[in-house]
């Protein structure tokens, strides 16, 4: 029988270890590279509130993997149905599988099961396995106690928030990232006034890249609360 491939996952281009402003998570950057080099933890755990970068880090270790010419998956749960577990098929043969969200499959029979014997099989190939969770791994709500021992084994990283001063310099990053330039006044701007949680801003900084293209104007005050004062209104 033909060998099943695993479905193929959202790569998500601008979501490498170079596009991540790390304020005060450089630590957890390195362990992860570590990892993936082969060189590290086998098994990582990093955990904290929602909006903070797990995923972007998720996927910058397939990133790093594939830089490397090593082999690598991606997967996030969501709070709606969970998928067929045989999409864990073959990926014991991936030298890393990051598994994004995993406390939606907590409380599903079928679900820990199959991640249980995944387990075995991707560690005992010496291969890596990299979770992340709003929640710490000791309060996830698993019932097959093996599972819960083993998702317990790893290192866990809690991502620190970042800092007002640091949500103003990784404005500044990633505009710098998208090509465009931002000033410390419109960052600090932008912050105060429209949103506070990157995921927002990131967003924003799309639109104003568009809006200030397509007006053929630089991102000044009087331009971003020109561009703003709509959007607060909706």
């Amino acid at each position: 029988m033909a060998e099943q491939v695993p479905v193929n996952f959202e790569f998500r281009a601008n979501q490498s270890f170079a596009d991540f402003f790390p304020g005060e998570n450089q630590d957890i950057i390195e362990h992860l590279q570590q990892s993936v080099r082969g060189e590290g933890e086998q098994q990582i755990f990093i955990w904290g509130a929602k909006g903070l970068g797990k995923s972007h880090l998720l996927q910058a270790c397939c990133h790093y993997a594939y830089q490397r010419q090593r082999r690598a998956f991606y997967f996030a749960f969501t709070n709606r149905d969970l998928p067929d577990p045989a999409l864990l098929t073959d990926l014991e043969k991936f030298d890393t599988v990051c598994l994004d969200n995993i406390e939606f499959i907590a409380g599903d029979h079928v679900w820990e099961l199959a991640l249980f014997n995944f387990f075995n099989q991707h560690r005992g190939l010496g291969h890596q396995l990299i979770f992340s969770s709003t929640q710490a791994p000791q309060q996830l709500a698993i019932q097959l106690s093996d599972l819960r021992t083993r998702i317990n084994w790893g290192l866990a990283l809690k991502i620190k928030p970042l800092s007002e001063a640091d949500c103003i310099a990784a404005l500044i990053f990633k505009a710098n990232q998208m090509g465009f330039e931002i000033s410390p006044q419109a960052g600090r701007f932008l912050f105060t006034h429209y949103a506070r949680d990157l995921p927002t801003l990131w967003e924003l900084l799309a639109q104003l890249d568009r809006a200030s293209l397509a007006a053929k104007r630089k991102l000044t005050l009087p331009f971003l609360k020109q561009f703003l004062i709509p959007l607060t209104h909706d």
